[in-house]
């Protein structure tokens, strides 16, 4: 154990040198990031000051919503770069190295690569979206609700995790998934910022029971904020964290079914 957290240290040491070697552009780069996820907030902010709210959801609340989906996929892509990224390495031969190395295939992707551009970017909006709403929106941080808040925002990264780990699985077999990803992960994603109340039954059924997003950041506000929007069981409020486990356990599996598959592509 005390050679693979030195070995995870050393990793996460080579990567974010490797990332931040030219400090300037690595925090334009950064800002960049920040900037361009920002706006479409600003827009919110801009309709809402004329509409009010959305399906009783003010400003802040919304804003509290974004800050949950923000800060998961800035945690989040710290540890899955390389799963988010795995169909360029198998394509390019790449995967081949990890294949020799003695490691675990899994441990090598998840920690040989960082995106801290965008961890840095959507994570840092996500905790500014969360100091401007968190003490708007009513919430009493009690430690019940902070550990709550804690536990979900480790679920949200999972459940996240546990899509890109499918995803790359699937490359195996698929070698191109990007049109996958854009399908299942990133459109989907634009509906993950509004309370899903607002959506049709079809789309609240994908956003919970496909492509849960509704578990990374609607069911945790509707614990934490008690919305009157909230249409399902309170159960679902505090599923986050198994969702996430299950997910994860089911595309890790997934994931060691495929690698017995794996035929390289050559370079």
């Amino acid at each position: 154990m005390k050679d693979i957290l030195h070995l995870m240290c050393m990793y996460t040491k080579t990567t974010a040198k490797a990332w931040f070697q030219y400090r300037v552009d690595a925090v334009l780069k950064s800002l960049a990031v920040f900037l361009r996820e920002a706006t479409g907030i600003i827009v919110i902010w801009f309709t809402l000051m004329k509409f009010d709210s959305i399906n009783g959801w003010n400003i802040y609340e919304m804003v509290f919503l974004f800050s949950l989906l923000f800060l998961t996929y800035g945690i989040m892509i710290i540890f899955f770069t390389g799963l988010r990224d795995f169909g360029n390495t198998v394509r390019s031969g790449n995967f081949d190295r990890f294949i020799l190395r003695p490691r675990g295939l899994l441990f090598q992707i998840i920690f040989v690569n960082s995106d801290w551009f965008a961890a840095l970017g959507h994570g840092g909006l996500g905790i500014t979206l969360f100091l401007l709403s968190a003490w708007r929106v009513g919430i009493h941080w009690n430690l019940t609700n902070a550990l709550y808040y804690i536990f979900t925002i480790a679920g949200g990264v999972l459940i996240q995790g546990a899509v890109f780990l499918t995803l790359a699985a699937l490359n195996i077999f698929m070698l191109q998934t990007n049109s996958l990803k854009e399908l299942l992960y990133w459109n989907m994603r634009k509906f993950a910022g509004y309370p899903i109340s607002i959506f049709n039954k079809v789309i609240q059924i994908i956003m919970i029971y496909v492509m849960p997003f509704a578990f990374v950041n609607y069911f945790p506000a509707q614990f934490l904020l008690r919305k009157s929007d909230m249409s399902y069981s309170e159960i679902y409020m505090y599923l986050t964290p198994v969702v996430g486990i299950v997910m994860y356990l089911a595309a890790y599996l997934f994931w060691r079914f495929g690698i017995r598959f794996y035929k390289s592509s050559g370079n």
